[in-house]
């Protein structure tokens, strides 16, 4: 018999004496229990002594060389993976950059200068309140849009073109919006926002950009179409559509609606100190969800913010 076992036999059968207090004068009673509690706190206090020193000294150092016993399966470990708007914001990052243009990053908070102000959005546009735009009660905003980083795009890279050359950025990142969520519709999603400018920017080599980054994205070649929009920040403004990709199913006569565009407003160059007279420029913005949404063959967007595993898992 162990230390241990022999310990808490001698508990049991203190325990069981618990029942001569019955027989005992009352005037006894107190200092017998008394006597037994005393006892038991000891003989508890021993007991745990002995199981911490048992325990220790059969503990056998581990040899992580060893192999696995005999038909014993090996552990499966479960490794994440790369969420799939990362995976896809990656490759937007990449075609662009291979294009020659510059990468910034985004905000998570901004302010109302650079969300509307700078962006040429008058005074008492719907977008301002509440109902559309999220805010902290700081007064902060998350930003609504990429487009946000518009006017900071502008001011730091506006040297070069006093220095002859011309401005070429993206800024992808993570926008907010107070939408009613629906398979459609979510109230967090990333965009990447595009600003172009030079001496002698158009609309034409909007299109062309715009042609070649579809192109590279999806490999093949695409036709496109635009039709009339209206954004406060650019004028003339535009929806550009592709032709839906082989890859995606498309068989020709179907079209995508896949983001907006135009050509700068003067005074949002005016706003960031570039002379409209001297310089032009074009911007658009797309959403990254949409492109994974239309990849990967998805009807529902709120799966990418559900942290739903079995959907993660399948990248």
């Amino acid at each position: 018999m162990s230390n241990v076992e022999k310990l808490r036999a001698d508990l049991k059968a203190l325990n069981s004496e618990y029942a001569k207090i019955k027989t005992l004068p009352p005037e006894e009673r107190g200092e017998f229990g008394r006597m037994m509690n005393q006892k038991k706190q000891k003989l508890l206090v021993e007991i745990e002594r002995a199981e911490a020193e048992a325990e220790s000294s059969n503990v056998e150092a581990l040899d992580i060389s060893a192999p696995s016993a005999p038909n014993q399966p090996i552990p499966v470990i479960k490794r994440g993976t790369r969420h799939p708007l990362m995976t896809e914001l990656d490759r937007v990052i990449q075609v662009y950059s291979d294009m020659g243009f510059d990468v910034m990053e985004s905000r998570q908070l901004d302010d109302e200068f650079h969300m509307f102000d700078s962006l040429n959005f008058p005074v008492g546009h719907p977008a301002r309140d509440g109902y559309d735009t999220f805010r902290t009660a700081e007064g902060f905003i998350p930003p609504a849009h990429t487009s946000t980083m518009q006017h900071r795009a502008l001011k730091k890279y506006k040297s070069k073109l006093e220095n002859g050359g011309q401005i070429a950025v993206v800024v992808p990142g993570r926008v907010f919006r107070n939408e009613d969520v629906d398979a459609t519709h979510e109230h967090t999603f990333y965009q990447c926002e595009g600003v172009f400018v030079s001496q002698d920017a158009t609309m034409g080599q909007m299109f062309g950009v715009l042609k070649h980054f579809f192109e590279a994205y999806y490999g093949q070649k695409l036709k496109i179409k635009t039709q009339p929009g209206y954004f406060p920040f650019t004028e003339p403004s535009a929806e550009l559509l592709i032709e839906k990709p082989a890859s995606l199913g498309g068989k020709g006569g179907d079209w995508l609606e896949m983001l907006g565009c135009g050509m700068i407003h003067p005074n949002v160059l005016k706003t960031a100190g570039i002379d409209p007279a001297k310089y032009h420029g074009f911007a658009w913005g797309g959403g990254i969800d949409r492109l994974a949404m239309l990849k990967y063959g998805l009807n529902d967007v709120r799966y990418f913010e559900s942290g739903k595993l079995d959907f993660l898992e399948e990248f």
